[in-house]
């Protein structure tokens, strides 16, 4: 019998079967890094093209409202100043036509004062976006307060925490607001001045009746949270209750936070608008998209509709802007979204 000849192993490998190890010497070794909540929610948010388009457009009137009187400035015009030249003596409209649109003014004057509407409309962007990010503040830092006590402690604290909400939820803020700024009329309040109270009466309104709406929502998700692993554990290592509230609790309520806010500053700029529409707003002539409806409803639209055309677009594409954006934002924080 021949003896069987078998082939020399190939200890170092062929060309076609590579190591281990040449194969980690031919490649740079990179690291595999984690990415943070807030990483994976930003990756699906620009995902979502229109929440983009929606930020963009919230970014660019932030920056008009806080550049108003710049813009106004580079164009020009003053929103106080009144152009009787341009005003028909004989029948108290724009000359010219088209509402006296031309390159001094691109979105023509209001009938009898002559104001400039482009500049009105900057301004009027100012005012919106100062009384509703102020009252979002106050009702943000109330209902978050109050709704993390009552949905951790519970109890004797949360009943009576939960019947205070229910209660200012069904008081009638439209009359009650109405009712106090004009007891408080042009009054000055704490050196503030006339335009400054009525913002500042303003706000405290809307933010203070407003908190009870963010404080259920908080007090549900609070109760969910208190019930996790994590919360056991962290009492079970002798961890105080402020420090488990401030720690544990409200780190994870953040992304409910802030999608209730970018919702409800839309709904506070209506409500300033409304109130404006009906005299109790900002001061006249304080520049304001409410006011500057109410001018137009007074028969100045069957002169030219773009009187209340051009506030009535701003305010819909303002709230339109916030709630793509809202949108968006709850579905990228939501782990449970397919987005």
């Amino acid at each position: 019998m021949g003896t069987a000849v078998t082939a020399p192993l190939d200890v170092q490998g062929s060309a076609t079967e590579a190591q281990p190890e040449s194969v980690l010497g031919g490649i740079e070794a990179k690291a595999i890094e984690g990415r943070s909540l807030g990483q994976i929610a930003w990756m699906r948010l620009k995902r979502d093209k229109v929440a983009i388009a929606g930020g963009v457009v919230v970014i660019l009137l932030m920056l008009i409202a806080i550049f108003a009187g710049v813009i106004s400035s580079l164009a020009g015009q003053d929103p106080y100043a009144y152009h009787s030249n341009l005003i028909d003596p004989n029948l108290s409209v724009p000359k010219g036509g088209f509402g006296g649109m031309s390159w001094d003014h691109l979105l023509g004057v209001e009938p009898v004062s002559g104001r400039d509407i482009f500049s009105r409309i900057l301004y009027g962007a100012r005012v919106s976006m100062i009384i509703a990010f102020l009252a979002t503040g106050v009702s943000v830092l109330i209902g978050v307060g109050v709704g993390v006590v009552a949905g951790y402690f519970g109890g004797i604290v949360d009943q009576l925490l939960s019947r205070l909400m229910d209660l200012l939820l069904a008081f009638p803020l439209l009359l009650f607001a109405i009712a106090l700024v004009v007891v408080i009329g042009d009054a000055s309040l704490i050196g503030l001045g006339d335009n400054n109270t009525r913002i500042f009466v303003l706000v405290i309104i809307i933010g203070f009746f407003n908190w009870p709406y963010i404080g259920r929502i908080i007090r549900g998700q609070t109760l969910s949270l208190r019930e996790k692993e994590y919360i056991e554990a962290a009492r079970s290592l002798g961890a105080s209750s402020p420090r488990i509230l401030f720690r544990e609790i409200l780190p994870n309520l953040v992304g409910p936070i802030l999608v209730y806010s970018t919702l409800i500053i839309p709904t506070n700029i209506l409500f300033e608008a409304a109130l404006s529409f009906l005299g109790v707003g900002v001061r006249p002539p304080q520049a304001s998209w409410g006011a500057m409806l109410s001018d137009a409803s007074q028969g100045l639209f069957q002169i030219d509709p773009e009187y209340m055309i051009v506030p009535g677009l701003a305010l819909f594409i303002t709230v339109i802007a916030f709630n793509l954006f809202g949108d968006g934002l709850r579905d990228a924080l939501d782990p449970r979204s397919n987005r």
